[in-house]
């Protein structure tokens, strides 16, 4: 699992790092709020830790700019600021749980375990949309309006994630990671076959929807339509 944690406190995420790779978790931190938006789009996360009380931009923009986009990365908000009025306007802005300063490492890798149980049980649907494409999994159908056409196991699987991380430039390692395993034997020409694969299937059915190059770093779902 990979976690952000945006925090200024340099020392908690140091400790937490240290705690988190026992646990099997990866975590990357940024501990300036301006410098969010680089992290929250170079990766997908499957939890983000985000702390109120920020240098340069403060937790409560950053979670509202990240709803806006229609990012639904789970968000648990991590602050001192324990009044009722201040949980209620951070779930109110689209935290996903509440985390109060000081808490136990305990509590907080519990908090994050129920997310991830519960973004899995909402992404366990086995249709995907985005722009002008339906994406069926169990049928492994691709399909815009009256055209469809099918796609393998792998073609699918690799489509979903770039669905559930539309718009976000994903790199190439994170592709094979996570859509082939950590331990898999596939190559980078691999991945360039199946995404050269996955633009012929979105061009079959006419769609505006198309995964972009990003040279020197991997690739990005775009809806060219808008």
């Amino acid at each position: 699992m990979r976690i952000l944690m945006i925090e200024d406190d340099i020392e908690l995420c140091s400790i937490l790092r240290i705690e988190m790779e026992k646990n099997q978790f990866f975590l990357d931190c940024c501990h300036r709020g301006d410098d969010a938006d680089f992290y929250i789009n170079s990766n997908a996360y499957d939890v983000i830790i985000l702390d109120r009380m920020l240098p340069g931009k403060d937790g409560i923009h950053i979670l509202k700019d990240l709803r806006s986009h229609n990012r639904s990365t789970p968000v648990i908000l991590l602050t001192a600021m324990n009044t009722l009025s201040n949980r209620v306007e951070g779930l109110d802005c689209g935290a996903d749980d509440y985390l109060t300063k000081p808490f136990e490492i305990d509590e907080l890798f519990a908090r994050i375990r129920a997310l991830a149980r519960r973004s899995t049980k909402l992404e366990n649907s086995n249709i995907f949309t985005y722009g002008d494409i339906t994406l069926d999994t169990t049928n492994l159908l691709l399909k815009k309006e009256d055209e469809q056409c099918t796609l393998s196991k792998r073609e699918s699987d690799l489509l979903v994630f770039f669905i559930r991380n539309k718009e976000n430039t994903l790199e190439r390692e994170l592709l094979l990671t996570r859509v082939w395993g950590a331990d898999s034997f596939v190559t980078d020409g691999n991945l360039d076959n199946f995404i050269h694969f996955l633009r012929k299937r979105l061009k079959t059915v006419h769609s505006a929807v198309s995964i972009k190059t990003i040279r020197g770093v991997g690739y990005r779902l775009e809806d060219c339509s808008c």
